[in-house]
């Protein structure tokens, strides 16, 4: 076959999905059975993958399967499995592990190995080139190894992964040109890196630009309005200078797969060298905040009401990390509704694309409508905009809404993060 993708996630899927698109003879490999046999069902688990573009893969000849023994067979075969945190914030990348030990033991020559998982740079000839090497073969002689960043993002309706262009780095110049070429078949630029650690650097300076950005824009949203400043639209008016400017907006924390994630990686690895990351460290420090600080402005609200925290119904919408998606990896809805529910709040939420949600292992209720809910509420906080939920209307409808996203229009009962 042409290739096998390791982790059939946010980021194996959708590669899967365009390599076979493109011709290529795919099969995917994942060790959760719940997933391997959904999919040869025809039923997708990810956002951005609909049950039809599933059928269409098995059309072209796709299979997931669990077992390991399909690398044997493989001209190419490409990573993608989580690289999460350690309750200690220190990589784990035990997926990692698995994954490439999987891979050694059934390694042939002549094989392409790229690592897309995120990282910190090295880890492709420090942890991976070693673990590959130990049957014998050598990188750059009898198989390939490269490092190319994912760049998936998920609910983008513009940029998929065919026309987001493909950073790739091998170990060896001949590693990078064969990257190159897998990823020319499917991909509409392939960008090649001078090696695998600045390959694995882009990525992470890519989302600590934007960790440190939202850093900055989250810390400015804190005292704008003590000095009588309308953050959005001081950050509209910026955003019309065509050079040197792009804007960011504050929010209720930061979620999802990267930011959260990445720039700790980059951290942990400046630290072992016994140098801080002082920046990277401050923006942690200033997003991982913002929920505390949503729930001090939230009870600042109903103060004005004349009403405590402390039974108080508060209405959250939206749970999920960013709008229009069902994904809730690190979404600053827990923690909101942590920090709510310790005030004693009352809590009920809407979000057309999470039918259960539970915080610290307790359901909280979910509402049907979110309309009458605002109005029930003592107060609406809307954390994430999906499409279905119709601001205008809900601004009218609310007793009080508190919006942390910036998307409502002046409204006497709308007060902005």
């Amino acid at each position: 076959m042409d290739l096998v993708v390791v982790g059939l996630g946010y980021v194996g899927l959708p590669l899967a999905r365009s390599a076979a698109a493109a011709g290529l003879k795919v099969v995917g490999l994942d060790r959760s059975r719940r997933v391997v046999d959904g999919l040869n069902a025809g039923r997708s688990h990810v956002d951005d993958i609909t049950d039809s573009d599933v059928r269409g893969m098995l059309e072209r000849g796709f299979e997931a399967t669990d077992r390991a023994g399909v690398v044997a067979d493989a001209a190419a075969v490409v990573v993608c499995v989580p690289t999460p945190l350690t309750d200690h914030g220190a990589p784990d990348l035990g997926a990692v592990h698995a994954a490439v030990d999987d891979i050694a033991a059934h390694l042939r020559a002549g094989t392409l190995v790229v690592l897309e998982s995120t990282t910190y740079p090295g880890t492709t000839d420090e942890v991976v080139r070693p673990r590959l090497e130990a049957g014998g073969l050598r990188v750059g002689v009898d198989f390939h190894l490269a490092f190319s960043p994912e760049r998936i993002d998920p609910g983008n309706a513009s940029f998929g992964l065919e026309n987001t262009p493909k950073v790739v780095g091998g170990s060896t110049a001949d590693c990078t040109k064969a990257a190159r070429a897998l990823y020319e078949r499917f991909v509409h630029r392939v960008v090649e890196a001078k090696g695998t650690r600045e390959a694995e650097m882009a990525k992470l300076l890519e989302n600590t630009y934007r960790h440190v950005n939202i850093a900055l824009v989250n810390e400015m949203s804190m005292f704008c309005r003590e000095i009588g400043v309308d953050l959005w639209d001081a950050i509209r008016c910026a955003s019309t200078k065509p050079f040197g400017f792009a804007p960011f907006y504050p929010g209720p924390g930061v979620g999802g797969h990267c930011i959260p994630i990445d720039p700790n990686y980059l951290s942990y690895k400046v630290r072992s060298l016994g140098i801080p990351f002082r920046f990277v460290e401050l923006a942690q420090e200033i997003n991982q905040r913002m929920p505390v600080h949503v729930v001090n402005r939230a009870a600042d609200l109903l103060n004005n009401q004349g009403k405590a925290v402390r039974g108080s119904r508060v209405l959250l919408l939206g749970v999920t990390y960013k709008p229009d998606i069902s994904d809730q990896r690190e979404s600053p809805a827990t923690p909101v509704a942590e920090n709510l529910l310790a005030r004693g709040a009352e809590l009920v939420y809407f979000d057309p694309r999470v039918e259960d949600w539970r915080v610290d292992g307790v359901p909280v209720e979910r509402a049907v409508d979110y309309l009458a809910a605002a109005e029930a509420a003592d107060l609406t906080i809307l954390l994430q905009p999906h499409r279905e939920i119709d601001l205008d209307v809900l601004a009218d409808r609310a007793r009080a809404l508190f919006d942390t996203r910036g998307g409502s229009a002046d409204h006497p009962r709308v007060v902005k993060l």
